[in-house]
This record gives C-alpha cells, structure tokens and sequence, in this order.
C-alpha cells in the first residue's frame, strides 16, 4: 500500500556502470592488442583495467574534474612562489599511471610490442580521467627529443624511467621521479612556432642560454622540466628548462595564470614568462622545429589513443543505458532504430582503435623497419586527422542515446563531451595536420608506396574497399592541386586505411559494416544511418557489457 505522501517509486532507473574490466571486456581493444604484438602483457592490462572500472578510480577521475587546479603565485610572505596546487585524487590518479609505465616504459623496457601495450594502457586509463593522461604523455614523447643531446638524456632519462610518482617541488636531481612537459607557442603564432620571439642568450659554457619571453601554452606547468622553442644567433632551436636550476635556485619561470578549459580541467594549462631562465641546449642550434617533431610525433599518437578512448566509453556508457532502459515497453537497445545508431557507433570506435593500435606498432619497429618507418611518418598526422574530427560527433551521439539523462554532470557525458575536441587542437587543428600530411607526401614519396602496400594486404577482400582505392589512387595522382581539397583526401586516406586494416581482422559483421556505411557511399552526416543488410545485432554484442 502507498504510504500517504509518497510521490512516486524509482523505477526504470539504469544501475551505475562499475566493477567491470575496462580492458577484459572491450573485444575489439583485446584483438588489436594480440594482432600487433602485445599479447605477453595482456595480464597487465587486465589488472589496470579491472582497476579502472572500479568504483574507487571511476570517483577519482569525478573528484580530479570536479576541484581542478589552483595556482598559487605568492606564499603568505609575499615570496614569489609559482605553484599549482591539484587536488589529492589527481595526484593518486597520476600515482597509478606512472606505475604501471604509461609515461616511459617502452623506453624503460623496449621489448617488441612496447609500444603497442603503452598505447592499450593509455587507451583504458584515459576512460578514467584525461587531464592527468596530458604530462604522462609529455613525458613519454619528450624522451626522443632528448636524445638528439646524449649528454642530456643520460642525466635526464634515468629520472624518466622511475615509475614513481614525486609531486613535491624540489630540484629533479633529489626526487624520487620526474615528468616533462613542454611550451611551445606563443600568442603571435600558435602553430606557427617560426614565429616566436622569445629569444636565447647563450651563456659562457656554450650548451647553455639564458631565456627570455612569453608562452602561450605550458601544459602541466608544475612538471620538472620543459622543451622550449627559442630564438638563438643561428634561429629558432629547442632547449630542455627544468623548474630547478643546478645550482639548487628556482629557475626564473613565472606562471602567469591557468587557463580556463573546455575541458581536461583536472590538467593545468597556463601562460609563463621567462625571465632569464636557463635552459641546456636540444640538438642543432637553428634546427629547433625539427628537434621537437619528434616529440610531437608520439604526442600526435596520444591525441588519436585519447580520441579512440573518447570513442569506446561513450559506447560502453550508451551500449549500457540502453540495454538497461526500456520506452515504450521495449529495452531501447533492441529498438531497431537505436540499434542502428548503437552499432554505428561501435564500428567507428572499433575503426579508431585498430587504426591507433596498428600505428603504435609502426613505433615498435620504426627503427629497424622502412616500411614501418614510412608508414608512421605518414599514418600518424593521417589518423590523427580524422578520429580527432569523428571524436566530437561520437561524444554528442552516445551522450543523445542517453537522452536528458546525458545531460547531467553526474552521467559523466558532458566530462566526456567538453574532452572530445582537444585532441583535435593539441598539436595541430585540422588544417595544419593535413599539410603536414601533404608535406610528407611530397618530401617522402616512397610513404604513399608503403601506405599502398599495407591497403593491397587487403587486396580482393572486399570490392567497396576496391573501388574506394581505385578513386583514391586518382586523386593522389597529382599532388600539385590537391591543397585546397587536402581534408577530403586526408579522411579518405584514414578511412581506406581503417577499412583495409577492419576487412583484415574484424568479425565480418563490422567490416561489412564500416565498408558500406564508410565506402559505398562516403562519410554519413549522421550516425545511425546504416545501409539495410548490415548485422547491427552482431556490432552492438561485440561492443556491449550486457
């Protein structure tokens, strides 16, 4: 019987989605592990994902979102300080990460497939929080830049490689670990870092400079060190500023202030001034921009983990709503036209990772492998290119599946949704991604033989796949008119690249899938629009925890 003042019973209500295997249970994420040489750390990557579906990290990364951090720029005194304070759950957050090697361990341990299990690692932790995941990456993609200066890496990467996290700020040299960050732009040029003005005086010991000027950007301003770009005698050259100088002092960078983010908000990101601050040579003076691309290199791979990431929880989270909820008297997953919806969904996320996935392998054997050489120089912008753009769309779709329930701060969507652009924005919006892609076109051109070579092991298999690469052989024909329609024919290169990998090692329901929604007739305006003949219930039980 109804007591008297009761309003309604909670029912229809979908239970909070925890206590599963972040890893375990993402088939496609387990596949592309095993195809691209990371099988012998498949017990590692359960243990990180079993953590990662648990309660306790899933309130971390609310908790890390919900007080971001704060700068503080004087002590009480009135001593200039320059500290960012974060909250405890980020610290635990970056605490988990360092341990289990995602900022260094394929150079710690270069066994074959380093990269690979790096790359699965950050793929399921960044489902926990993204902001912490930025100065992991820094960190990991700073180590080849350091070695164009021996001298340099042999002091610093001993540091890198602990898998201890030390939040204290105190000189690198007495910490028990370290992370790297960088700045890099500037407000007069953003991308066009040929553009900057801080300036370089070298000092009397000949590798050192002094520093002076304005950063635009300094992500993670409280890690121990940082690439900079700079002006030298002999141009723009890059140079490693740590927080501590030798001899014990601060080094003069002063924090300006944080940015206020559409999202990563657990991260600091802030503006500094450089008032003199000693900073040791990296590489050839004058030769900074091409120092620095290799560490944007491997950051660009973490841009297309962390949209691939973006992608795979937003289906779990929508493949678990609706398999949970019911309208009409039916459980909206097994609603044809949500279901629709649902596996177009789960064939772009599975197309994000086993492009991202294959990549990483590319950086596994890049060193002693052209073809893996060629294909990572060209791939990498490529891919990084179009699962940044498809990120933003995916996060709105899964969030709508959710309806006004996807809308709430506590449905985890808009953390989601607010993430999804920056990795199209990090290390070159769409334009400049794309003439990058060009550039490497026209000063490598054997990298368009090996991008053919890898799309021909999918020869015969599919006759859309054919015909899309027929069309796209064509246009990549003449590469002197191709610049004002770059972005068309960089997502059809990504999206010939994900079908020829999908065709190769997907279950033929989601190749079959990708081909006729991707290829028979291009890029759909909306998800869900699915051509008839496609196997949806096949995607979405692939892709479901239900």
């Amino acid at each position: 019987m109804r007591a008297p003042f009761e309003t309604h019973q909670v029912v229809n209500q979908v239970p909070p989605l925890e206590d599963y295997g972040v890893f375990t249970t993402d088939r496609a994420l387990c596949d592309a592990v095993q195809r691209e040489g990371g099988a012998w750390a498949r017990s590692e990557l359960a243990e990180l994902g079993d953590l990662a579906g648990s309660p306790d990290a899933i309130e971390l990364g609310r908790l890390a979102n919900e007080h971001p951090p704060v700068l503080h720029t004087h002590d009480r005194f009135g001593h200039r300080i320059d500290v960012v304070e974060y909250h405890p759950a980020y610290h635990q957050l970056m605490t988990t990460a360092i341990a289990h090697g995602l900022h260094a361990a394929p150079w710690s341990d270069p066994r074959p497939g380093a990269h690979v299990t790096r790359a699965a690692k950050v793929i399921v932790w960044y489902q926990v929080d993204a902001g912490h995941i930025c100065p992991v990456s820094m960190t990991y993609s700073v180590v080849p830049a350091l070695r164009h200066q021996p001298e340099v890496a042999a002091s610093w990467e001993p540091l890198i490689h602990r898998r201890t996290y030390d939040p204290s700020d105190r000189p690198a040299s007495i910490k028990a670990g370290v992370t790297c960050g960088m700045a890099l732009t500037e407000k007069q040029g953003g991308s066009d870092v040929r553009a900057n003005t801080t300036f370089a005086e070298p000092t009397e010991r000949g590798s050192t400079s002094l520093l002076t000027g304005h950063k635009w950007f300094c992500s993670a301003p409280m890690s121990d060190a940082f690439l900079m770009l700079a002006q030298a005698p002999l141009g723009l050259t890059c140079f490693l500023v740590p927080r501590w100088k030798e001899d014990g002092c601060r080094n003069p960078v002063r924090i300006q202030r944080l940015k206020d983010k559409l999202g990563d908000r657990s991260n600091a990101s802030s503006e500094i001034e450089l008032f003199g601050a000693e900073g040791t040579r990296i590489g050839e003076e004058g030769r900074g921009v091409r120092t620095i691309i290799e560490m944007v290199n491997h950051t660009r791979l973490d841009c297309i983990l962390g949209s691939a990431s973006i992608m795979r929880q937003g289906v779990v989270q929508a493949t678990w709503h609706t398999g949970h909820r019911t309208a009409f008297g039916t459980v909206l997953s097994e609603q044809p036209l949500m279901a629709s919806v649902l596996a177009d969904l789960a064939i772009e996320s599975e197309a994000a990772t086993a492009a991202a996935l294959r990549i990483a392998r590319c950086y596994d054997e890049a060193e002693h492998d052209q073809h893996e050489a060629l294909l990572q120089r060209l791939m990498t912008p490529v891919i990084k290119y179009w699962t940044c753009k498809r990120a933003p769309q995916h996060a709105a779709e899964t969030l709508e599946c959710l309806g006004g329930n996807g809308f709430v701060e506590e449905s985890n969507m808009p953390r989601l949704f607010r993430q999804s652009p920056v990795n199209g924005v990090w290390e070159g919006s769409g334009n400049v991604i794309c003439l990058d892609v060009l550039r490497a076109l026209g000063r490598q051109p054997e990298s368009l033989e090996a991008y053919w070579t890898e799309i021909d092991q999918a020869a015969g298999a599919d006759r859309r796949l054919e015909r899309a690469v027929a069309d796209l052989r064509k246009d990549l024909a003449d590469l002197d008119t191709v610049e004002s329609r770059a972005r068309s024919v960089v997502e059809r290169m990504a999206l010939v690249f994900q079908a020829s990998l999908l065709v190769r090692s997907a279950p033929h329901a989601v190749a079959d899938a990708f081909t006729a929604s991707r290829l028979d007739t291009g890029a759909r305006a909306v998800f869900g629009d699915l051509p008839a003949g496609v196997d949806r219930k096949a995607v979405v039980d692939r892709h479901s925890l239900t």
